[in-house]
This record gives C-alpha cells, sequence and structure tokens, in this order.
C-alpha cells in the first residue's frame, strides 16, 4: 500500500504534517483521486438537492408575501433540525459500520476464492497430461451437457448473490421507528414548538408556519427511512444510486410546487404537500434499488446489531443535539427580531447550507474510506485519504466563497421583492462567503472522525464548541442584532474546524499512530 499511495519516510513526521501530505498532488486524479471524486461528486449533488429544493420552495412562497416566507424559514428550520436529530447519527453509524462489513466480507471472501483457485490448480496440475490433449474436447462436452450436469468450470461463488449486511437491516428497523415518533411529535406538538421558536400566539406568522410544519411532518418516516438506506449505499461506497433517487424526488417537488400553490391555491399548504410527496417517492426509489443488492431479512434477531447501534448513535446522539440547539437558537433568535429580519436570515441561512453541503460530499468519501482503512489496518491509505479531502475541502470552500460573494449581490430578488428584506440579505451576503472555507473544513472533519470511529471524542469537543457558541449567540444578537447572529455563526463554526484540527494534529485517539 505504501507503493500505491506514496511512499513512507523513514522518519515519522509529527502529526501535524499530515495536513500537508503529498499536496502538490490535491488535485491529482490518481487512483485515490478518482475514487474521492466517484464518491464525493455524487454524494454532493444529492445532499444539496434537498436544500435546493427547499431554496426553490422558499422562492415559491416569497412570491406569496414576507410573513408566509419568515413563517416557512421557521417550519423548516425546526423540521429540518428536529429530524437531524435522528437523521445524523443514524446515518453517519450507518455509513462506518456498513463499510467496516463490507471490507472484513471482502477481505474474508478474497481469501476463500484465493484458496479456491490455489485447491484447483494443485488439483489441475496432477492431470496435466490428461487434460493438455483434451483441452478442445473437453470444453465442447461442457457446452454439450444439460444444465444440471456439473462441469469442471470455476465461477465465482458470490456472483449475483445478495449480500447480507447486518447493520444494513438494523438501519432500517431504527429508521422506521424514528421516522414514526418523529411525525407524532411535530403533528401533535406544532403549536408549543413553534412557540419555542419565537412565533407567539399573537403573531400571523403562526397559522402558516403551523400548516407547513404539520403537513410536512407527514412526510417524517419516508425521510429517516430513505436517509437509512443512504447510509447503507454510501457505506457500500456507491453515491450515485441516492444521487438518482433525490433527483427524481426533488424534481417532482419542483414541478409540483408551483402547481399546488398556484394553479390549486393551497399556499404553503401546497408547498408541504409537494415536499411530501417527493420524499416518499425518493424512499421508494432507494428501497426497490437496495432490496436487489442486499438481503434486508435477518436469519434471526440476534444478528440485529442494536446495541452497537445504539452505544455509538448514543454519543452522536449528544453531539448532534449541540450543533442542532446552535442553528435552531440563532432561527429562534432571528425570529424574534421580526419577520422582516427572519425572512432575510432563513434565506442567508438556506444558502449558506446548501453551498456547505457540497463539501459534505467530501466528508462522506473520507468517512467510507477511511472506515474501510481502519477495518483493515491499512494506516498509510487512511493518512494519504484525511489528507487528500482536507485540502479538497479547502479548495473547494475558497471557490464556493469566492462564486457566492458575486452572485448573491446580484440574486437576492430572485426570493423576494420586499426592499427591506433584500437589504437586510445584502449585510449577510460577507457572512455567508467568507465562512465558505471554514464551514468546508469542518464538514471534512466531520467524516473523518466518524470513518475512523471516533465517536466519543466527536460528541465531547462539540458540546464544548456549543457552550462557547451560545453564549456568542446570544450577547451578539442583545448588542448587536441581525449582524451580531452571523458572527456568532461564524465563531460556531471556526470552532468546529479547530476541534477536528487539534485531533488529528495532535496525534491522539485513533490516530495516535502518526506519532509511532
Amino acid at each position: 500500500m505504501a507503493e500505491e499511495f506514496g511512499s513512507s519516510a523513514c522518519k515519522k513526521s509529527p502529526p501535524i504534517f499530515i495536513f500537508f501530505k503529498d499536496i502538490r498532488h490535491a488535485l491529482k486524479l490518481d487512483e485515490l483521486g478518482l475514487e474521492i471524486a466517484q464518491i464525493a461528486l455524487p454524494a454532493s449533488l444529492a445532499l444539496t438537492a434537498d436544500p435546493i429544493a427547499s431554496l426553490i420552495d422558499t422562492a415559491f412562497i416569497g412570491q406569496i408575501g414576507s410573513v408566509e416566507l419568515a413563517a416557512v424559514g421557521v417550519s423548516i428550520a425546526l423540521f429540518n433540525q428536529v429530524s437531524r436529530i435522528a437523521i445524523f447519527p443514524l446515518v453517519s453509524v450507518t455509513t462506518s459500520f456498513v463499510a467496516e462489513e463490507d471490507a472484513i466480507k471482502s477481505v474474508a471472501r478474497e481469501a476463500e476464492e484465493s484458496d479456491s483457485i490455489e485447491e484447483g490448480s494443485a488439483n489441475g496440475n496432477s492431470e496435466d497430461r490428461e487434460l493438455i490433449p483434451r483441452s478442445d474436447s473437453t470444453e465442447a462436452d461442457c457446452e454439450s451437457k444439460p444444465l444440471t450436469s456439473s462441469c469442471n468450470v470455476v465461477k465465482p461463488k458470490y456472483e449475483h448473490q445478495r449480500r447480507y449486511i447486518p447493520s444494513a437491516s438494523s438501519a432500517m428497523v431504527i429508521g422506521s421507528i424514528l421516522g414514526l415518533i418523529e411525525a407524532v411529535v411535530l403533528i401533535a406538538g406544532a403549536v408549543p414548538l413553534l412557540n419555542f421558536m419565537g412565533i407567539g400566539s399573537e403573531s400571523p406568522m403562526l397559522s402558516p408556519a403551523q400548516k407547513y410544519l404539520t403537513l410536512r411532518s407527514l412526510g417524517a418516516p419516508a425521510v429517516l427511512l430513505s436517509l437509512a438506506m443512504q447510509g447503507v449505499f454510501r457505506g457500500f461506497k456507491d453515491t450515485k444510486t441516492p444521487l438518482y433517487a433525490t433527483v427524481a424526488g426533488d424534481l417532482t417537488n419542483i414541478i409540483l410546487d408551483p402547481i399546488f400553490i398556484f394553479v390549486f391555491r393551497l399556499g404553503v399548504s401546497g408547498a408541504a404537500i409537494a415536499h411530501v410527496i417527493s420524499q416518499y417517492l425518493i424512499a421508494i426509489i432507494l428501497l426497490w434499488k437496495l432490496i436487489q443488492q442486499v438481503d434486508l431479512i435477518p436469519p434471526s434477531m440476534k444478528r440485529l446489531k442494536f446495541g452497537r447501534f445504539l452505544q455509538n448513535g448514543f454519543l452522536l446522539l449528544i453531539r448532534v443535539m449541540a450543533v442542532t440547539f446552535c442553528v435552531t437558537l440563532s432561527a429562534s433568535l432571528a425570529a424574534r427580531q421580526g419577520p422582516t429580519r427572519m425572512a432575510a436570515f432563513q434565506v442567508c441561512l438556506q444558502v449558506w447550507l446548501a453551498t456547505s453541503l457540497l463539501a459534505d460530499g467530501l466528508a462522506v468519501a473520507g468517512q467510507a474510506i477511511l472506515a474501510s482503512s481502519f477495518a483493515k489496518q491499512d494506516y498509510e491509505r487512511a493518512t494519504s485519504s484525511a489528507a487528500r479531502v482536507l485540502q479538497l475541502g479547502l479548495v473547494l470552500g475558497l471557490v464556493l466563497g469566492a462564486i457566492l460573494g458575486v452572485a448573491l449581490q446580484y440574486g437576492a430578488k430572485l426570493f423576494t421583492r420586499d426592499a427591506d428584506v433584500v437589504r437586510l440579505i445584502g449585510i449577510g451576503i460577507p457572512f455567508v462567503a467568507s465562512t465558505q472555507p471554514i464551514n468546508s473544513l469542518a464538514f471534512v472533519f466531520d467524516g473523518i472522525n466518524f470513518g475512523a470511529s471516533d465517536y466519543a471524542y466527536a460528541a465531547c469537543s462539540m458540546v464544548f464548541v456549543a457552550f462557547v457558541s451560545i453564549l456568542c449567540l446570544l450577547g451578539l444578537s442583545a448588542t448587536t442584532g441581525f449582524v451580531g447572529l452571523w458572527i456568532g455563526l461564524t465563531i460556531y463554526m471556526s470552532l468546529r474546524a479547530f476541534a477536528g484540527f487539534w485531533r488529528i494534529g495532535t496525534g491522539t485517539g485513533p490516530w495516535a499512530f502518526l506519532r509511532r
């Protein structure tokens, strides 16, 4: 492996030098670069498809009025953050576990096939004199024999055989249960949850926000189930299938949006219905493709790895709750500043998240490759993969920052006609653009930590980051208003990136091999 991905130095460099490993080849499409690209590009497109669909929802709803735009902004933020509490641990753990199990089964399968070939070769050598003169006739005889007869032809044992991956079955069960729970919680608690988000009982935003949230919550089971299946496909390093399914669903959403909103005059309810239909379509497509590759019915319930899921999922649950609280708090603080500021914040936040998630495709690639490498104890490949995805993440962030800095100056009016909202969007643009490199690195570091199964550090570090960020958001929003929210979010993402940098740079935890 050292020859394949770069020769190892005779003397170990300090762990911090991993960030500069083969930096001149960061954009090179060698074997590692191609593997990252084949995973990251479809994953990035799939990850950004849903936020883009939300952006289109936002653009359509913005034509109804600023109150409806702000109301849907709060509902989307609430739905996404509640979903994220369940989705993120499930998808992240599923990706790593499936990648590990698939890598281990692959090694065992290759070893078994190698033994079979060696055994067949040994048997063949003892009968060389008989086989050589009869090679043509033997092949002809084999072709003429009925299908039920045995022929001395070696065929791969695992050809066209569906795989059984315990983590895949476990993820499907857990995803289905969590989806139903989320739907019940959001529908039953819509009003109090919206009150918590800053929409009071007398607010004009309450009615449209409640309609949108209640209807969209009906799609929660499909969202959780489809994302659990996406985690399985990612573990197989297949990100194209989720992309095709997501694009099909989101195109359906885009087509149905204007029909339900304007033709049927359903307003915000129409936008929610269109979104729910698209989510169920995505789930159906993914399930249809998955059952062709994986045997989802376990031989027995004992084979399901609920204990392992719950143990590591709980750590990620702590982490994602910290992340969720920071983002939800920022949206809540914006809502308390009034519909105009909330509408501007919603547009900026949706753009911020949609573009930043492009880097999450690199995180998915890093997680899948690292989980496989650590399972095989291939530390040279793990080091090269981590370095490459981080370097690509930085490049991506710089490019996105430059594009957004220019594009948003002219694109703000696509989301609303309200002059005050457009003016506030212009204030948020510098923050949205300048934080892209930081966001990209933070997302990539997350994927690296999960690929290394470093869940405990990911949880503990995020709790500390959230504690500091919450104090900053509360203080800055109270003193500097709209601008303070974006300064607080910039601090939050910077601390996330630093936490990832510190873990690898100091060579601790699963990266201790860098100091050996």
